[in-house]
């Protein structure tokens, strides 16, 4: 049985880590980047602690092993991951007044466990655990994964602008 929570130990971010390197965009072929998505950035386990000490990430738990992940990114992280700057300064222009938005960092579920209502029970989980005082839950996405961008706006994420940044073209999303 798959069940949600909030990731409480370095066990849990380790297996996010994990997860993490079997399918960033550098560790797949073309072929399975463009049918299975991929991630981008790759964390540390330090960052990942101090992200998740404000808020904690969204995992999804089978026998004790972490099988989906949601990285909750607080907006006073925007300056600490640098391929991630660019994302936040679209974010302040696109909504200059609005800072009630918690950034989704990085979503990720396993092969294993694709097809199982997973990525949407990881934004529901997060959306349902948001801070009080936040109501809006913003990423972006390579428009390359387009399986990524299938997933999301079929979650109900709305676009804020496509921007380029790093020689690639990013959808800007928001849930609220």
């Amino acid at each position: 049985m798959i069940y949600y929570k909030q990731a409480s130990s370095d066990q849990e971010l380790e297996q996010i880590l994990s997860l993490q390197q079997k399918n960033l965009i550098k560790s797949l072929s073309h072929e399975e980047q463009e049918k299975e998505g991929f991630v981008t950035v790759e964390h540390s386990l330090e960052i990942l602690k101090a992200m998740n000490d404000e808020c904690g990430h969204i995992i999804a738990v089978e026998n004790g092993d972490v099988v989906g992940y949601a990285l909750c990114m607080h907006p006073i992280f925007g300056d600490s991951i640098e391929v991630l700057r660019p994302m936040f300064a679209e974010i302040n222009k696109v909504m200059p007044e609005k800072n009630n938005y918690m950034v989704m960092g990085q979503i990720c579920v396993a092969k294993s466990h694709r097809g199982k209502g997973i990525f949407r029970n990881l934004y529901l989980t997060m959306k349902n655990r948001l801070p009080e005082g936040f109501d809006a839950i913003i990423t972006e996405v390579d428009e390359k994964n387009k399986r990524s961008l299938a997933a999301h706006a079929a979650v109900g994420f709305k676009t804020l602008k496509v921007y380029k940044s790093g020689g690639k073209k990013w959808h800007l999303i928001i849930l609220e």
